[in-house]
Order: C-alpha cells, then sequence, then structure tokens
C-alpha cells in the first residue's frame, strides 16, 4: 500500500475567483486569495483513487529535486542556457502545427499523416496523464527555469509532452527510413538517422536542463512517444485501408470516438491549460480523417497526391511553384483562422445560454459558463498552438531581444508549484517538530535517509579524504539544494533575460497573490478551438490542394507528363 506524503501533498486551496460579467472590462480584475484556505486542496479536488495516485507519485518529485539541481548547476552555461531554451520550440506544438500542412503540400502527405497522429496522441494522452495525476513541476528552488514560453510553466510536470513528441518524432523517422519505402542512398539514411537521434536526445535532456521536468517526466513522456510510434508504424496502415474502402460512417465512427476521448478528459485539480492543447489536436485529428478520407474516395486529383511516390516529385515541380504553394497554403489557414475565431465567439455564447436554461449544458472546471458573462475579448490570448497574426511583431522582438526571448526564473509559478511549495515547507516544519519533541519521524528527509545508508554501509559521512570525501562532497551539495526546496517566493517573467534572486519564506497569501494567473478561460473556447482546427486541417489535406489545381499551383501537368 503506497502511503501519502507527509503535508497531505498540497498546500492551501486555491479559491474560485469571482467570475466576470463582462470579458474586457473584469478579466483583468481576478485576483487569487488563498490566505484563509486549508491544507487539504488535493485531496478535496481530486477522486479518491487519483488523489491516492497522486500521494504515490509525488515523493519521486520531491526525492529527484536536489538531483536535477545538482545536475543543473553542475553543467550550466550562458551558451547552453541560449541553446536548450531555443531548441525546446522544435519540440512544441507551434513547430509542428506550422511545419506539417508543409509536408501535405509537398509530397510526403503518407508521412505527414503519420506524424500528425503519433504527435495528437503524444499530445492529448500525455495532457490526459498530467490532469488526472496533478503533479507539480520540480521544485523552484532549487532549480532555475529556463524557458521561453510564459504558458508552459502553468502546466502540470508529469509526463513531459516535450518529450513524448520528440521521441515520437525520432522513433517514427527511423522506423520510416529502415522501411521498404526508403527511397534515400545508405549514407543519406545514416545521417538522417543520427540527426532523429540528436533531435530527441537533445530536446529529452534540455528539459532536464531547463528545471522543466524530472527525471520520471521524461522517462515516462519517452515510454509513451516510443509506443504510439510503433503502434502508428505497424498498425495504422490497416486502419487506414479500411477507412478508405468504407463509406461516410468511417471517419464518422473516427469523429465521434475522438469526442467521447474530450469528454472523459480528466478534470485538473488546478487551472492547466493541458486540455486546451488536447482539444485543439483532437480537432486536428477530426479534420484529418474526414478530409483525407473525402479527398480519397471523391476528389479528381486525389491520384495525384495519395499515389505520391509514383507521381508528385517535388523536384519537377520546382522551388518558385513549391515555395508558391507553401506561401498560399498558410495564407488561407491563417484566413481561417482569423474569420472563423472571432465569428464562433460571438455566435455561441447565445447558444450556450439557450442550452443551459434547458439543463443542457456541460460545464468543466475553470472555464466560465456562458450565463455568468456578457461577451468573450475577440483577441483573447487562448491559443499555443499557433500564434495569433497580431502577435508576430512581438514574437519577432522577444527573438532578436538581449535574451533572445529567453527568461530565467526563481520560484513558483503556478498554482501547483505553490501548493507543492507550502506542502513541502509544512512536511519539513513537522519534522523539525517531531525532532525536537524526540519524537519518531514518518519519513525521513532525503539527508537524514542518505546518513543513515552511509553508517549501515560503515561509511564516514563526515570523513576528508579518499573516495568517501568526494560523495561526501556530492551528498554536501545535493543536501544543500535540498534545504532549498520550499523556501522560494514567486516570480513574473519577463520577455527579457533575467535572473531573480530568492528571498526567504512568504506567508501564504503572499506566495499566491504573486503567481503568474492564468487567464479567464470561457466555455465556448472548447468549441471554437474543435471547429478552427478541424478546419484547419481539413484545408491543410483536402481544399487547399484542390485550390492549388485550380488556380495554377498544382501538379496535375506531372500526372500528363509521367510515361
Amino acid at each position: 500500500m503506497c502511503k501519502p506524503a507527509n503535508g497531505s501533498g498540497s498546500g492551501s486551496e486555491l479559491p474560485v475567483a469571482p467570475l466576470p460579467v463582462s470579458g474586457d472590462e473584469k478579466a483583468k480584475d481576478v485576483v487569487v486569495d488563498a490566505g484563509l484556505k486549508s491544507l487539504d486542496h488535493y485531496r478535496r479536488a481530486l477522486p479518491k483513487w487519483r488523489y491516492s495516485l497522486r500521494q504515490c507519485l509525488l515523493p519521486l518529485v520531491r526525492w529527484e529535486t536536489p538531483y536535477l539541481a545538482a545536475f543543473q548547476n553542475a553543467i550550466r552555461t550562458p551558451a547552453l542556457d541560449s541553446y536548450f531554451a531555443i531548441t525546446a520550440n522544435l519540440g512544441t506544438h507551434t513547430f509542428f502545427m506550422i511545419g506539417l500542412p508543409i509536408l501535405f503540400w509537398c509530397g510526403f502527405r503518407g508521412f505527414g499523416k503519420g506524424l500528425v497522429h503519433i504527435l495528437a496522441e503524444g499530445v492529448f494522452f500525455t495532457g490526459f496523464l498530467k490532469d488526472m495525476c496533478s503533479l507539480p513541476r520540480p521544485l523552484s528552488p532549487p532549480l532555475q527555469r529556463i524557458t521561453m514560453s510564459g504558458s508552459a510553466a502553468l502546466e502540470y510536470g508529469f509526463p513531459s509532452t516535450h518529450s513524448a513528441n520528440a521521441v515520437s518524432v525520432a522513433v517514427y523517422a527511423i522506423l520510416m527510413l529502415r522501411s521498404d519505402h526508403n527511397i534515400y542512398s545508405p549514407t543519406t539514411t545514416i545521417a538522417l538517422e543520427a540527426l532523429a537521434y540528436f533531435y530527441a536526445l537533445s530536446i529529452v535532456i534540455g528539459r532536464l536542463y531547463c528545471g522543466m521536468h524530472g527525471f520520471i517526466d521524461v522517462i515516462i513522456g519517452s515510454i509513451m512517444g516510443t509506443a504510439i510510434s510503433l503502434v502508428e508504424f505497424y498498425y495504422a496502415p490497416a486502419v487506414e485501408e479500411w477507412m478508405y474502402s468504407s463509406n461516410y460512417a468511417a471517419p464518422l465512427i473516427v469523429a465521434l470516438i475522438i469526442l467521447v476521448l474530450v469528454r472523459v478528459h480528466p478534470e485538473p485539480a488546478d487551472d492547466c491549460p493541458c486540455f486546451d492543447d488536447s482539444v485543439a489536436f483532437a480537432g486536428v485529428m477530426i479534420g484529418l480523417e474526414c478530409g483525407m478520407w473525402r479527398f480519397a474516395r471523391y476528389s479528381p486529383y486525389a491520384t495525384i497526391y495519395n499515389g505520391s511516390d509514383a507521381t508528385f516529385s517535388l523536384a519537377a515541380m520546382g522551388w518558385p511553384l513549391s515555395i508558391g504553394r507553401v506561401v498560399f497554403g498558410v495564407l488561407m489557414i491563417f484566413a481561417w483562422r482569423e474569420a472563423m475565431k472571432p465569428a464562433l465567439l460571438k455566435f455561441l455564447p447565445h447558444l450556450y445560454r439557450l442550452l443551459e436554461r434547458v439543463g443542457m449544458s456541460l460545464p468543466r472546471r475553470f472555464f466560465v459558463p456562458a450565463s455568468e458573462y456578457k461577451d468573450v475579448p475577440l483577441h483573447v490570448r487562448d491559443d499555443n498552438l499557433i500564434p495569433n497574426v497580431s502577435d508576430f511583431p512581438k514574437v519577432m522582438r522577444s527573438i532578436r531581444g538581449p535574451g533572445r526571448g529567453r527568461s530565467v526564473s526563481i520560484g513558483p509559478q503556478s498554482a501547483a508549484d505553490a501548493y507543492e511549495t507550502l506542502a513541502y515547507r509544512e512536511r519539513r516544519r513537522r519534522e523539525s517538530l517531531e525532532g525536537d519533541n524526540g519524537g519518531v519521524k514518518s519519513k525521513g528527509s532525503l539527508t537524514s535517509l542518505r546518513e543513515s545508508a552511509a553508517k549501515q554501509s560503515g561509511v564516514d559521512v563526515f570523513e576528508d579524504g579518499g573516495k568517501s570525501s568526494g560523495v561526501q562532497q556530492q551528498n554536501g551539495r545535493v543536501a544543500e539544494f535540498e534545504k532549498m526546496m520550499g523556501t522560494g517566493t514567486v516570480v513574473v517573467a519577463n520577455e527579457e533575460e533575467m535572473v531573480l534572486g530568492v528571498e526567504d519564506e512568504l506567508g501564504e497569501k503572499e506566495v499566491f497573490s504573486r503567481l503568474v494567473k492564468p487567464r479567464v478561460r470561457y466555455d465556448v473556447e472548447v468549441v471554437t478551438k474543435l471547429v478552427v482546427y478541424t478546419g484547419i486541417a481539413w484545408l491543410a489535406v483536402d481544399l487547399i490542394l484542390v485550390t492549388f489545381e485550380m488556380i495554377g499551383l498544382g501538379a496535375g501537368h506531372l500526372v500528363a507528363a509521367a510515361p
């Protein structure tokens, strides 16, 4: 039987802030006040079995944190800070969402579909586990968090989505390179395989280096990524054959399964944006499957692209035409989103209020119901996948700035961080009181456990010289980092590089008042994301290809010229 970690694995409960009546005017006034709440936040917020699971896993997060800090401290340099912060973007949803449509337009349709599958499944199932377990990231301090993404710190830590994405892409690429369909020379194949290994290792190690994930996070994420790629490579072709040979019921069944998975996605204990990304990729999967099914069954241009290995040649098309296709396709995707998103945000609140009146609403925690706000801001920053057009100047200034968009922060940033900081602080106080009273500790600290193990093995933990002195020096560093756990104040990092100092322990109310506060989220955003991203995927794999042929950017002439 797994015993709960001391301190209930929680801090204090994050209260429900007053809900806004107007999206533009009131959302800015939301203030977190956790000063009068108890220490049973997770016990009350989670079902009993999820709380027990969290309490089983939480000691692992606490145990590995000082070792992660020692690893970060041992190898950290300014150059590596920049490298791992920048390359972390190669494992994000945004990178793949912008890059994947290009594969469909440039002749790599099969490979692109496989990547969409593994990335969507990775994002969904890692997000599913994150919200189910509600585990914090490793504590800061002693870790310093290095990131270019402001929303990443608001997510839970277990498991690592970056690791799942990177490993799944690398494994799938290697499987494709070793298959009978590989068209590259042996030398090129070896080089591409080496690049895949390097890419995956760089992302995984970078998550540890940047203080964003622990060893367990990246190990489980990597295992999930590997499993997803193996299933996709060996079993997806049979499912695809069934899809393309079936009538309209096949895509409808797939869409229904995806919607059911979205509906059963666990409610998080804190305001975590994982669900938003899962919904977006669920929409991508629905649009991909429906669009590719329609294109394969009914499009007159299906023979050009579905048989791309035989009829589509990027080299034969030429670079000017290929670049024109990419530019036009990207513009169509952004035009769709810029038109559809505001329209849905204006229309759906009225529909949701009608549904609420007849008792058909499906409320979700941390989403404001339509009956409690007047309107939704049209420029709400609700998208972690593809940035808004208006955000591009800010993104470019951030990349060119002194810190290259990188921020270095010390201290809790999310509610999960704050709860864990307070819980670990409470645990240390209880252990201290029990020790002063001569009581027996229920669970010793990391330092006391190491000292006990050393004494049992006959090693003097205070011995100088020899091998034991090196071990003691290392243990001393780890113990020093352990003492820093639970002492941090909260920081709000800006776009420039900065390293913030650590003050002594703040009170509970002050900790929560300084958090990076999640934005207000509205109930209509879920359906809005589903519709917008379903349309993006459908456009990319079907309607944009048809448009290419109609405006002179198509590949029909390649078929006509083929012998």
